[in-house]
């Protein structure tokens, strides 16, 4: 019987960074019905165009909005062209699934904004003539996107799955997803083995419930049901459910490629 309590102690461990968030995280939560007067303003990361006329790439996470912020992110790609005078958003939204509509939505936008009161994390950064050798294969990757009729909260796809599958097409972008990016490790066409969004290693994922993944920029990650924990050398810091990075803070700004 005792064999019986293992997996039970195991999810009670991994749910208390959540529990932990929840008292003490502190990001916006409140009544579905207030989400469209949550904040939604730049948060002055992004190089505005004017400033800035080179080709960018950038992906963002941010918690989401009400009690769901506790365990999950949401996550997006902001693409700009060299002189372009504004940035394409492309990212997945869950409601749209319910009125028939393709979730991707790739549209001009402010890339960085506050996402309903949650201030975002820069993931990924690279700009000038790589970021514009980039776009066209980030592109075709939106297109791609084998779920565009598909959106489910949990376990996958949904807006991190999307972005994962942008990582996983493009790895020269060496994008790294929190471990709050729930859906992240859902894989396309419920294969078994794929590489990681990085690129730079594996993962093995039973449709993003039951995995682990092994990857010199990830690190080592074991996912259970959803709930994913690891440990990162390349900068040492442990990942935990719902808190996300404990140590060093891997910021985007040291793949910054001009």
């Amino acid at each position: 019987m005792r064999y019986l309590k293992i997996p039970g102690v195991i999810l009670l461990i991994l749910l208390l960074g959540p529990l932990l968030q929840a008292m003490f995280g502190g990001q916006p939560v409140g009544r579905w019905t207030e989400w469209r007067l949550a904040n939604r303003d730049s948060a002055s990361i992004a190089p505005l165009p004017s400033a800035y006329p080179g080709a960018v790439i950038q992906i963002y996470a941010a918690r989401t909005y009400s009690w769901r912020g506790h365990l999950a992110v949401h996550t997006w790609v902001s693409t700009k062209s060299a002189g372009a005078d504004n940035y394409l958003v492309h990212q997945v939204i869950g409601f749209r699934e319910g009125s028939g509509l393709d979730v991707r939505v790739s549209q001009a936008q402010v890339p960085d904004r506050n996402w309903y009161g949650s201030r975002p994390e820069l993931l990924v950064d690279v700009r000038g003539a790589a970021a514009e050798a980039l776009i066209p294969k980030v592109l075709n990757a939106v297109q791609s996107y084998p779920y565009p009729d598909r959106y489910t909260t949990w376990p996958g796809p949904n807006s991190n799955t999307f972005t994962a599958h942008i990582g996983r097409s493009v790895p020269e972008l060496k994008l790294v997803l929190p471990v709050t990016a729930i859906g992240k490790d859902y894989l396309p066409g419920g294969a078994l083995i794929a590489g990681t969004p990085s690129g730079t290693g594996y993962q093995v994922s039973l449709l993003g419930v039951l995995g682990v993944m092994a990857a010199a920029d990830e690190g080592f990650e074991i996912n259970v049901l959803g709930l994913v924990a690891g440990v990162d050398f390349l900068r040492p810091a442990l990942k935990l459910p719902g808190i996300g990075r404990v140590g060093m803070q891997s910021t985007a700004t040291a793949r910054e490629i001009e």
